[in-house]
């Protein structure tokens, strides 16, 4: 069973036992995490697709880990006239297992 979920503005195809990095999500490691919003689940050729989400449909998940992605450089450069800058982003991540899934 597979399921198709909403957060932080981006969507996540899951399932049982997965672990998704997702954007940071305000609570401390081992805590369970339920995501309401749920776009669509499947198993085999049964599939649920919502309006835009299902109705009574929820994931649930513990938090694993806290921490921060990959650092990103950018990088501005304006040629023959004496300007570059150089700044870089580190985003911060929540590392999910998925526990369950119900329709």
């Amino acid at each position: 069973m597979y399921a198709v979920i909403k957060t932080g503005g981006k969507q996540y195809r899951v399932s049982e036992g997965d672990i998704i990095e997702i954007e940071k999500l305000d609570s401390d490691e081992g805590v369970a995490v339920d995501f309401e919003d749920i776009l669509m689940v499947g198993e085999g050729e049964n599939v649920k697709i919502g309006t835009p989400f299902i109705e009574g449909g929820k994931v649930t998940g513990t938090i694993k880990e806290q921490k921060r992605g990959k650092k990103i450089e950018i990088i501005k450069f304006h040629r023959r006239k004496h300007h570059q800058k150089r700044t870089g982003h580190r985003q911060y991540l929540t590392k999910v297992e998925i526990t369950g899934i119900s329709a």
